[in-house]
């Protein structure tokens, strides 16, 4: 069985294709029994399109390959913690699981910021794990900001 660590570094790679391309480097990945769906990363900039963030790219690549836009088995690696738009779409698809490295404590939407066991109104509630590789994580984004400060 692959564990954590494995999925996260997945994402990870992700991205550092994102950086590479001069997007905020954050990756995803989507995991169904143990096996990796679909990935993603941050595109807004290429898309000119402020809604292709990694999990929203890597939802629609997973619904592109099951045909299906429901994924209440299936389970999200992210690099950074989810802001509301995503954490929205994640609970539209039904994912499962959320699994997130680096915190976001600008606009994190799953403990940082806003806390999802409060949207009690909500009709699905994705289990939440945080800090998956985080200082690996915070250190590709700490080092893209700084590197486009320098």
């Amino acid at each position: 069985m692959r564990n954590h660590d494995y999925f996260m570094s997945l994402a990870i790679e992700e991205a550092k294709v994102a950086s590479k391309n001069n997007e905020v480097p954050v990756g995803a990945i989507i995991v169904a029994n143990n096996n990796v769906v679909s990935s993603g990363h941050n595109l807004s900039i290429e898309n000119s399109d402020p809604t292709s963030h990694a999990e929203i790219n890597a939802l629609r690549n997973a619904s592109k390959i099951i045909n299906n836009y429901r994924m209440p088995d299936y389970s999200i690696y992210v690099t950074l913690e989810p802001c509301m738009m995503c954490y929205g779409a994640l609970v539209h698809a039904r994912v499962s699981e959320i699994f997130f490295g680096a915190y976001d404590k600008k606009t994190g939407c799953c403990g940082s910021c806003l806390n999802p066991l409060n949207f009690k109104f909500l009709n699905h509630q994705p289990k939440i794990t945080g800090g998956i590789m985080e200082k690996e994580c915070a250190d590709i984004l700490k080092n893209f900001f700084r590197a486009r400060r320098d």
